[in-house]
């Protein structure tokens, strides 16, 4: 396997943030327009104090004035400082790579695309880097992207598409996938479920799983939950359709555990936390999922007021979702290649701690 990756500058470049003012934010003063639209980004102290460290321009011109007007049309941009993003590991494996398609190995504590604190340590950026040191070797599009996502704690192998042509049809079997499951809630799901695309990870539960065999059926949605601004995905009856297919491997009494293979038939956000953990066995060392697929804390207390240096929230004290610690890894990967269609496979060796008892450790193919 043939690693990729720069070692990260100790800061990043900041990022602008643009918007256009529509007409019903017509004759708004500047610090109502951030206070009402990004509420989640920071107090009304803290745009305060971007707005007088002159971190604002309206239509190119810095603002100092919280309580200067804006109209519609007027173009606002936010320059959020640079600030040295939490550590995160930079190499990555090549696991498979041709004209159309990379797959990585992705480490535990890698995101995946920006956000948050997160906009430069992220796998997009070292694929950028990739990309830009083939250019002139014959590749036609030089910025490949993540089709689809892993947890910031999850390792594992992260299917990329080099393509215009082959992101779309990837990213078309990754939804046909999900929708299927929609469609096939009240027959027999694993016989009438067809995905496409085979995902089977490994994983470390908590607890000693009795059934060789459980499918995990149960809608996971969205909950207010403080200091995750879109909200937390939890299993939730009122949510969207999910399917886990989870294959006991191993039982070891003395630790409480069980190593499992899952296989997911559908792709919501931390589907394999979720549902592990809404059938009493959430993942070993797992921060935030606590039992019945809900988060360990749930209190809804209000968001702390207080503000970091460049005037946003302070990191909530509880967990969220990018957290690390639980043992979850994407293994093998089976999907219609985009420009052939046949069907390719790709396997990330697996961490010490998820390897069955005797299991090789070198585990890798193609």
């Amino acid at each position: 396997m043939v690693p990729i990756g720069e070692p990260w500058p100790e800061f990043n470049a900041g990022i602008s943030y643009r918007d256009l003012v529509r007409c019903s934010d017509s004759g708004a003063t500047l610090i109502e327009f951030y206070t009402r639209r990004y509420k989640s980004s920071a107090p009304l102290r803290g745009w305060l104090q971007r707005i007088h460290n002159k971190q604002i321009a309206v239509d190119g011109c810095v603002v100092t004035d919280p309580d200067a007007v804006i109209r519609e049309g007027a173009e606002l941009v936010y320059h959020r400082l640079p600030w040295k993003e939490p550590d995160a590991p930079y190499l990555l494996e090549i696991l498979y790579e041709d004209n159309d398609v990379i797959a990585l190995n992705k480490p535990s504590g890698l995101q995946v695309l920006p956000g948050g604190l997160f906009q430069q340590r992220t796998v997009l950026t070292q694929l950028q880097r990739h990309a830009g040191n083939l250019e002139g070797s014959g590749c036609q599009e030089p910025h490949p992207v993540p089709v689809h996502r892993l947890g910031r704690g999850t390792s594992g192998v992260l299917l990329c598409a080099k393509t215009k042509l082959a992101k779309c049809r990837l990213a078309a079997l990754f939804a046909d996938g999900t929708s299927a499951v929609g469609v096939s809630r009240n027959s027999d799901h694993l016989q009438k479920t067809t995905r496409s695309i085979t995902k089977l990870y490994r994983a470390l539960a908590s607890g000693v799983i009795v059934e060789d065999e459980v499918v995990i059926d149960h809608p996971i949605g969205l909950v207010r939950y403080p200091g995750v601004a879109q909200g937390l995905y939890v299993a939730s009856p009122s949510g969207k359709p999910a399917l886990s297919k989870v294959t006991v491997l191993e039982r070891n009494k003395q630790s409480n555990s069980t190593l499992v293979q899952v296989e997911i038939k559908s792709g919501r956000p931390h589907q394999i936390r979720i549902h592990l953990s809404f059938i009493g066995h959430p993942l070993i060392d797992d921060p935030l999922y606590g039992t019945d697929g809900q988060p360990k804390y749930t209190d809804q207390e209000n968001v702390n007021e207080s503000f970091a240096q460049d005037g946003g929230y302070e990191r909530p004290e509880k967990p969220v979702p990018g957290d690390c610690g639980y043992h979850l890894h994407a293994h093998r990967v089976a999907f219609p290649h985009p420009a052939t269609n046949e069907i390719t496979e790709v396997v990330a060796p697996l961490p010490p701690i998820l390897r069955m008892q005797g299991e090789s450790k070198a585990v890798v193919g193609m």
